[in-house]
């Protein structure tokens, strides 16, 4: 994938929100050997970042965003939120099958 357009795929998930998982893990020595004794996975929310929403509106050659009405606003936001949530379903496919291979 070019770079170009792994800045705007981040930039849009920037704008439109997503959440994140951390996982923060604990270890131990035992007979010198580490040992994971605790393993926290925490969900965090981003929100939508309104900067990065206007870089992308600034940045867009593309004038249409400008002439949509509200309907048309919440319907491309819909489909945004829509192609996002299938990339994060074929994250997770991928990871899974990673995992049993």
């Amino acid at each position: 994938m070019q770079e170009e357009e792994k800045l705007k795929k981040a930039l849009i998930k920037r704008a439109v929100g997503y959440t994140a998982e951390e996982v923060v893990s604990e270890y131990s020595d035992d007979n010198g050997m580490m040992k994971m004794v605790r393993k926290k996975v925490t969900k965090k929310n981003v929100p939508p970042d309104v900067s990065a929403l206007k870089i992308l509106l600034d940045e867009s050659t593309d004038t249409t965003l400008y002439s949509m009405t509200d309907e048309e606003l919440i319907k491309e936001k819909q489909r945004l939120l829509e192609l996002l949530a299938l990339s994060k379903n074929n994250s997770k496919t991928n990871q899974s099958e990673d995992k049993n291979d």
